[in-house]
């Protein structure tokens, strides 16, 4: 049976133009609480500071005493023997170890009258600490890595649109010992609409760049966290993959179970952990490197790291100019593209390019081709229509002449006004 349809029918008195006014500001009263609706709400995590500490969590304890504070105390310097037993630390008197000791973390505990029951954690400072660890240069050392942890369950797949436990346990660790820079957002206000799981499966280089420029990154790790369900309140298995870069590539796997729901926070924070220890092994085996066909002109990274890239980009270029032989056509035979002379020192300005951009890849195209223009220095987007006309703000060595001019030697028909340019293929 076909499903009822609703007809609503407005009286004659409303078809007069004016009677349509205030439904008019009524629809648009509800589109502008509805766009609000989408970048407000009960979101965003802010991650935790990142210090060059060695933090150990999730150290359990169970103490009595003669009072409450004799029981906290006990079970706190149980906490740190604990902990540095983890550590897999040497055998020093208790005063040195508490000596090394810069905070306890309260994470869970419940105290009575002589009874101490308790979850903590313990921060060795690495200075004191490092020597006898033998972590003295354990340093971040990877380039900025963007990261956008996805969740998976019940047939949805989100990143920071609501708040998850997924999220949270990624911006709850604390990475400072880790090889890995990773950068992590909080998901509040527009980041939610821009970082969203579509984003992971984008493939062009123009949509990332831009991204990664806001966030001062080189490149993106994707750690993915699938949840099966054996029955509800039954067991949940957490499938664990880690992906990185615009292409997602596949780094590894693993999988994790618990009894019951109540156990994936506790099962989330061991695998941001096995995630933290698979990017560390492909870092140290030349497979987490930033791709060389990003932009990277706003990233501080290291001078080692930037010597890969480049040369990367080298091997590239070399290979892509041997297979490619470029042969110039008649309409570029009378095209000559300006050169700076001693005599008349160009100036950097900025100007408006209009273009064509019918689909995505005409865009990408548009984009990659006007940037890699002479003379272009930037280029940065206006308004994108794809399917129409988009603007891009083109910094260029030179005046709106020249630039029109090193259009055309790319391949562009430049139509030239006073103060914009219209280019199209």
């Amino acid at each position: 049976m076909a499903s009822p349809t609703l007809i609503l029918t407005l009286p004659k008195a409303l078809s007069a133009r004016g009677a349509w006014a205030p439904f008019a500001a009524a629809l648009a009263l509800v589109a502008g609480v509805a766009l609000l609706a989408q970048v407000e709400g009960d979101r965003g995590i802010i991650p935790v500071a990142s210090s060059e500490d060695i933090e150990v969590r999730g150290i359990r304890v169970n103490v009595s005493g003669k009072n409450p504070d004799d029981a906290r105390l006990k079970g706190w310097e149980l906490a740190r023997k604990l902990a540095w037993q983890q550590l897999d630390g040497p055998a020093i008197p208790d005063n040195q170890l508490q000596g090394l000791v810069s905070a306890i973390v309260v994470e869970q505990e419940r105290l009575g009258p002589r009874r101490y029951i308790a979850t903590l954690g313990v921060i060795f400072d690495r200075a004191r600490a490092g020597g006898l660890l033998g972590r003295e240069g354990a340093r971040s050392h990877s380039a900025p890595m963007l990261t956008l942890p996805v969740l998976i369950t019940g047939g949805t797949q989100t990143t920071f649109e609501v708040r998850t436990e997924w999220q949270r346990a990624w911006a709850g660790t604390q990475f400072g010992g880790s090889a890995i820079d990773y950068v992590r957002p909080s998901g509040a206000g527009g980041e939610s609409l821009l970082l969203t799981y579509g984003q992971t499966n984008r493939r062009s280089r123009a949509w990332w760049n831009d991204i990664l420029d806001q966030f001062s990154a080189a490149d993106v790790l994707i750690p993915i966290a699938r949840l099966t369900y054996a029955y509800p309140g039954g067991p949940v298995e957490g499938h664990f993959t880690a992906r990185y870069g615009p292409d997602s590539k596949y780094l590894g796997q693993f999988t994790l179970r618990v009894q019951n729901p109540s156990g994936i926070p506790a099962m989330f924070e061991r695998a941001v952990e096995r995630f933290d220890t698979l990017y560390t092994r492909a870092l140290d085996q030349g497979l987490l490197r930033p791709d060389p066909t990003l932009s990277l002109g706003s990233v501080e990274i290291s001078p080692a790291v930037r010597a890969l890239i480049d040369a990367a980009r080298l091997a590239e270029e070399t290979a892509a100019a041997a297979a490619t032989e470029v042969v110039p056509s008649e309409t570029d035979a009378g095209v000559v593209t300006p050169s700076p002379t001693p005599d008349a020192p160009q100036s950097l300005g900025t100007f408006t390019v209009q273009v064509a951009t019918p689909d995505g890849r005409s865009f990408d195209g548009a984009l990659g081709s006007i940037r890699g223009a002479s003379g272009v220095r930037g280029v940065s987007v206006s308004s994108t229509a794809v399917g129409g006309t988009s603007v891009f703000r083109v910094s260029y060595l030179g005046d709106l002449g020249d630039l029109a001019a090193a259009l055309r030697a790319a391949g562009w028909n430049v139509n030239q006004g006073s103060s914009a340019l219209a280019i199209s293929r």
